[in-house]
């Protein structure tokens, strides 16, 4: 269903991505899976009587389609503006729902139960715009799960690529759910172990210019990629014992509407 087709194709401030190298790393890739494990955590300390859920900025649907995997009783539902993107998750979702639309005009009043939203209000530029639909779209007793990207010293040519607008600092994140009604539950850093590896490839690649790869932090070996899973693992494990890691190259914040 498409609610904003003049955008379907981008506004022009939209990344070039690489949507098939995304879609194939989306497999196996330790970020990729490492973050789909942390917000199944989430939803299950946080939200463990969810009965549907959105994922807003669904991308090419790999969340949804972990989350489908490993949740039972839960109908899911994504969003994303991109066809790009969509037509991707539809390979993969063909039993989901999916919705072209703008995330700063959902469609939606108090529909879902759990709004998740990852990796997605760094490419906007009014990020409270968002977070107020997302206030509006699911219930009292609800809410949100949202990871972004963290640190502005983090700042590279992949973010310039990607059009990021920002990169958070954990009081900026938390100030723009509060100011949208929301009551914040759970902020935490992730990427933690992996951070001097992260800055190291960064430092690599400061300038956006010829030389830049927009999938060299795809391309890595199976046996790099299960090590740095197992260290990803290792922060999930601090985060479940209730700790709140204070660096990361991402934040999760899960947040509740007041009922």
């Amino acid at each position: 269903m498409y609610f904003a087709p003049d955008l379907a194709g981008g506004s022009g401030g939209d990344a070039v991505y690489q949507h098939e190298a995304l879609f194939l790393a989306e497999q196996s890739h330790f970020w990729f899976r490492g973050r789909e494990k942390l917000v199944l955590w989430a939803l299950e300390r946080h939200f463990p009587f969810a009965t549907r859920l959105l994922d807003v900025g669904c991308g090419r649907g790999s969340l949804l389609e972990g989350l489908r995997r490993n949740l039972h009783g839960v109908e899911l539902a994504g969003a994303e503006l991109l066809d790009a993107g969509l037509q991707l998750a539809r390979r993969r979702l063909a039993d989901v729902e999916l919705y072209q639309l703008d995330a700063t005009a959902l469609p939606f009043d108090r529909e879902f139960d759990v709004v998740t939203s990852c990796d997605v209000l760094e490419h906007i530029d009014n990020d409270g715009a968002v977070v107020h639909e997302l206030f509006k779209s699911v219930v009292p007793g609800g809410g949100i799960i949202v990871t972004v990207p963290q640190h502005r010293w983090l700042w590279s040519a992949v973010d310039a690529y990607s059009h990021h607008r920002r990169r958070y600092e954990r009081r900026d994140l938390v100030s723009v759910i509060e100011r949208a009604g929301f009551v914040v539950e759970r902020v935490t850093s992730f990427v933690t172990t992996l951070l001097p590896i992260v800055l190291l490839s960064r430092l690599r690649q400061r300038r956006l210019d010829n030389g830049f790869d927009p999938t060299a932090e795809l391309k890595i070996n199976a046996v790099q990629n299960a090590l740095f899973g197992k260290l990803l693992d290792a922060d999930f494990a601090t985060i479940r014992l209730g700790a709140s890691l204070p660096v990361g190259s991402s934040l999760l914040a899960v947040a509740r509407r007041p009922r």
